[in-house]
């Protein structure tokens, strides 16, 4: 890719079966980012009704590609192969659910643009708002935002939002180690705080999905949310340290 071609910021799109529902959800972004993109929509498999409407929107919109992910399935397999993939210095990671609001791509790619590894939407700074969605999973990440931000200093009141803008050098230093869930927001963000690189918020209304089937998994996933959690809190690491971290915690996940 020629440099005057490299763009600006990759927006990763983890989905799952989403078929036409992905479409309003393509309108908007396209309608939303002005900096120069490229949009990755990583599906788990050649049978994913989300290829054929990807491979038809792409014909009058060349900056998306639709991308097979070989890390395994799940969300935190398909955004690490998304961030992986990355042209962009600056890699924003969206749901294809609709639930996060486009119109602040470009303000998240800015912020890693000015020199923060994460920048990130929070529902829960003011100015910001959950609206719908189950009541305890929202309690839970209310909780663990506010009180990492209060007793970790950790840069932001919403870390467990998927709704985030990488450096994706700084990802590529200290890799993502989650395998699950959504968890790599909380884990990325964790990481950040350790390496004492810093990490900013924008206010984001999130919104529960109109349509389709969410695939979020509380019960499964919660163990990687509490290991990143406790991760969030300690002295300072090199990013090699923080490499050798996951490793361990790979091995300790596979016995």
């Amino acid at each position: 890719m020629r440099q005057a071609d490299t763009p600006r910021v990759t927006v990763v799109v983890p989905a799952y079966n989403e078929d036409e529902h992905i479409v309003p959800v393509l309108d908007r972004l396209f309608e939303s980012v002005h900096l120069q993109c490229e949009v990755l929509v990583v599906v788990d498999s050649e049978d994913d009704t989300t290829i054929p409407v990807v491979t038809e929107y792409a014909l009058k919109e060349p900056r998306i590609r639709c991308v097979i992910n070989t890390y395994g399935s799940g969300p935190a397999n398909a955004i690490r192969f998304g961030i992986d993939a990355a042209a962009a210095p600056v890699a924003v990671v969206t749901m294809a659910d609709g639930c996060d609001d486009p119109r602040q791509i470009d303000d998240l790619a800015r912020l890693v643009d000015r020199g923060v590894a994460v920048a990130a939407a929070s529902r829960y700074m003011p100015g910001g708002q959950q609206v719908g969605g189950p009541i305890l999973k929202g309690l839970m990440s209310k909780s663990a935002g506010r009180s990492l931000k209060l007793l970790a200093h950790i840069g932001t009141r919403d870390a467990t939002n998927s709704f985030k803008a990488y450096s994706t050098d700084f990802v590529r230093k200290v890799g993502i180690d989650s395998r699950d869930g959504f968890e790599l927001g909380i884990e990325l963000t964790a990481k950040a705080k350790r390496l004492r690189m810093p990490v900013a918020e924008i206010p984001t209304i999130w919104l529960d999905r109109q349509a389709g089937m969410s695939n979020f998994k509380v019960a499964k996933w919660i163990p990687g949310y509490l290991r990143w959690y406790r991760f969030a809190f300690g002295r300072r690491l090199s990013a090699e340290q923080i490499r050798a971290y996951g490793q361990k915690m790979g091995r300790d996940r596979d016995r």
